[in-house]
């Protein structure tokens, strides 16, 4: 079973996060850049550095996902309501209404998962997929 660590993630906020998985992703990153620089033994300073960057991407983006699920504002049901984002359009209250999952891209052209309640303004009937 892996490992988890609570830690806090910004006001009052509780994250899980998986350590076994974290280590996981270093040692794939370790483990397969020391395979490309056997397999390019004469390769550039530049040419390191650029196959580094691709795989430590990989392992941001899943990094990134993990603690973005983790954050309170995962949550928008469990935030009471006074510290719940509020519609942009008109500052009405957000009501839930199930969840969506959605692809964002992240640096180095990643894309990390979320998904998150689904929020609709009780004025104005915008939609909202929280946190903006």
């Amino acid at each position: 079973m892996a490992e988890r660590t609570e830690r806090a993630w910004g006001a009052g906020a509780v994250g899980v996060v998986d350590d076994a998985r974290w280590g996981t992703l270093a040692a794939e990153v370790f483990v397969g850049i020391k395979e490309w620089r056997q397999q390019h033994p004469t390769a550039t300073f530049a040419e390191i550095e650029r196959a580094l960057d691709e795989r430590w991407a990989v392992a941001r983006a899943r990094l990134l996902e993990d603690l973005a699920l983790a954050s309170a504002a995962a949550a928008l049901p469990a935030r009471p309501a006074v510290s719940r984002p509020t519609c942009p359009t008109c500052g009405g209250q957000l009501e839930r209404r199930g969840t969506a999952r959605r692809r964002v891209r992240v640096t180095h052209g990643q894309a990390v998962a979320l998904e998150r309640a689904y929020a609709v303004c009780t004025a104005c009937g915008s939609g909202l997929f929280p946190p903006r």
